[in-house]
């Protein structure tokens, strides 16, 4: 039992190693990549938004870019997480707001915790998505008068330019592979697994 559990925390320390290794070559997509992306989205949220709530929008925006442009590999960094876990997120923080009164200390843990829940529930659990849900019950002038437009754009346009440029930009190198079904570490496991099961066949 010792022995299996020794050799299992190996494979996960060498597979946590593995997953975190970059390439130095790698950091010049990364970089483009979240530049281009986040670069797009400010300029045509700057046409709408006030300055201030474009610095709150392009924080939610900007935690999506590390995982998408930095950690392509994470299960919480694939199309379905960046755009489906902002959107439920936003849809989340709307209706709180809608629902309760204005009350801070109230609305901003409820949108959170809401958030991560509907985003479990939806297999969509991307962490930004906490923010853009919390966006949504903090912001007091216009992003607040958007209502469910909200979701609509500048969460969904956004998450969607993200994806695009994560689409061209990660797929540039023979290194690069995004959308990724599995990540390393589920990879080692099912290997490890089936090769369990075919050591128990024999």
């Amino acid at each position: 039992m010792k022995k299996q559990i020794y050799r299992q925390l190996r494979v996960y320390r060498y597979v946590f190693y593995r997953e975190t290794l970059v390439d130095p070559r790698e950091h010049f997509w990364s970089f483009v990549g979240a530049f281009v992306g986040i670069f797009i989205i400010a300029f045509i949220q700057s046409l709408h938004l006030p300055i201030l709530e474009n610095v709150f929008l392009i924080g939610s925006f900007g935690a999506s870019s590390v995982l998408v442009y930095g950690a392509i590999q994470s299960p919480l960094a694939q199309p379905r997480n960046l755009v489906g876990g902002h959107v439920v997120s936003a849809f989340v923080g709307v209706t709180v707001a809608y629902l309760l009164p204005p009350v801070i200390w109230l609305t901003a843990p409820l949108a959170v915790a809401l958030s991560i829940v509907f985003m479990q529930i939806t297999r969509t659990l991307h962490p930004p998505g906490g923010a853009t849900a919390l966006i949504a019950v903090a912001s007091s002038t216009k992003v607040a008068s958007m209502g469910y437009w909200y979701v609509l754009s500048p969460v969904l346009s956004g998450a969607l330019i993200l994806l695009f440029t994560a689409l061209i930009f990660n797929n540039i190198t023979d290194k690069r592979h995004y959308p990724v079904k599995y990540s390393r570490l589920r990879r080692s496991r099912r290997r490890h697994l089936k090769a369990r099961r075919l050591g128990v066949r024999r």
